[in-house]
């Protein structure tokens, strides 16, 4: 048996997974609902000044026959009224008082504005506040969204508000629409928040029809840029989880989201330092019954793993991230290709041929007019296109070189071990010591 209950910023929940902020959790239905088929906690929609929003408001980017690869939106924060939804929280928590009810909040940057909802939002009972800084679309004209999350200064003024007459935990949700995520998420700790959520969408243009030339989505014949969501934003999503997680400034909780779709994601996103994952997208394709696989293959993998808590493996893999500095240049290995497994489609050999390092030959099979796609080992610098063009699991795997001479040298190491400054016959000349093969 494993306990998969988390504790994100002060913010318990039975299990890491939560709604994000978003369509799915725009009212009590649909969260009591998500409750009931399993989920852990929810961010409400994000609520606060008015809007208005437009038709058409979604765009999907398919690809290789797979529908939303990428989601992209340009929908406003909740146009229902503020005071029916504090009301529909309220009603919501009562019913569910052991599951998380977080509720996102997006103002006008008004000191009175922020405190008088923040104390609405704590009446409701509501577990911990949400702080929307992150919507790239249609709010930051007004002052609001990744407008704050870009300027630290905005951040931390923000949240410091919150934080003043706030008695319960409160996360700042950040935009990736900046350069570097450090800068808002340690203006967030100096304001005393008491967790990180990211993070939020991405802006984008996802697309031009090219019969009507018109953007994609379409609003009346005019389009803009959205925010761009689903399981293509994951790699993003993960960079900037474990840079928060792995700065000793910030060392806050974290709920991280972007493209999560499967228990697979979110033990990622854990691994790489987050206490709970959101998730939106694969929600607005598949239901709210996906959180069942999710829990089960969760559970499965913690078992296997000798987990019993997500405690035990949240941020495990954080250390294992390296600067280029670190690595190891003694390091070798060479593709090698299974030909029982192989269906000579020749993708490999086109990859390695056209776009990496031309050491895959085509060789003759006896009794056959096929040919075989063979690596030529002396020649191959282990780049490993191959192995990830290949459609046949398993058939091309990448295989270490034993060393000539046992060690390891890192790239500072080796500038300080040759002459400087270093030459092309110097640096020939310790590969060609350690057997490392010259191309």
């Amino acid at each position: 048996m494993v306990d998969l209950s988390i504790n994100c910023g002060g913010i318990k929940s039975p299990n890491p997974f939560w709604l994000a902020s978003a369509p799915p959790s725009n009212s009590a239905y649909q969260v009591c609902k998500a409750f009931e088929d399993g989920w852990g906690g929810a961010v409400w929609k994000t609520i606060g000044a008015p809007v208005m929003n437009v038709c058409n408001r979604y765009g999907g980017m398919d690809y290789a026959g797979t529908k939303i690869v990428g989601l992209n939106n340009v929908e406003l924060i909740s146009d229902r009224d503020f005071d029916l939804n504090l009301k529909e929280i309220a009603e919501t928590k009562k019913r569910f008082p052991n599951h998380a009810v977080i509720v996102s909040l997006m103002m006008e940057s008004q000191k009175e504005i922020w405190e008088d909802a923040v104390k609405r939002t704590i009446d409701t009972g509501c577990d911990g506040i949400e702080l929307n800084y992150g919507c790239p679309h249609g709010m930051s004209e007004r002052g609001m969204g990744s407008a704050v999350g870009q300027v630290p200064e905005y951040c931390e003024m923000i949240t410091e508000w919150v934080t003043n007459v706030s008695t319960i935990p409160v996360l700042v949700k950040l935009t990736p629409n900046v350069t570097d995520i450090l800068p808002p998420a340690r203006a967030a700790k100096r304001a005393n928040a008491h967790g990180i959520s990211l993070i939020n969408t991405i802006n984008s243009i996802i697309g031009v029809d090219l019969d009507s030339l018109a953007i994609r989505p379409d609003v009346a014949g005019k389009g803009s840029h959205g925010g761009y969501a689903g399981p293509a934003v994951k790699p993003i999503a993960l960079h900037m989880t474990s840079q928060v997680a792995a700065d000793p400034q910030v060392n806050l909780p974290i709920s991280g989201m972007g493209g999560v779709s499967n228990w697979r994601d979110a033990v990622e996103f854990m691994l790489l330092g987050a206490s709970s994952v959101q998730v939106c997208t694969a929600v607005m394709h598949y239901g709210f019954r996906i959180v069942e696989d999710m829990k089960e293959g969760m559970a499965t993998w913690m078992q296997e793993k000798g987990f019993k808590t997500c405690d035990e493996f949240i941020g495990k893999s954080v250390p294992r991230i390296a600067q280029f500095g670190d690595f190891d240049l003694l390091k070798k290995t060479v593709a090698k290709i299974d030909e029982d497994t192989c269906i000579n489609c020749n993708l490999c050999y086109i990859a390695c041929e056209d776009g990496a390092h031309q050491c895959i030959d085509r060789v003759e099979i006896k009794e056959s007019t096929k040919l075989q796609p063979r690596v030529r080992e002396e020649d191959c610098v282990g780049c490993d296109l191959c192995s990830l063009v290949c459609p046949v699991e398993g058939c091309i795997s990448m295989v270490e070189v034993p060393r000539i001479k046992e060690g390891s040298i890192t790239w500072p190491e080796l500038v300080a071990k040759l002459p400087q400054p270093m030459t092309w016959e110097d640096l020939r000349a310790y590969q060609k010591q350690y057997g490392i093969e010259i191309h």
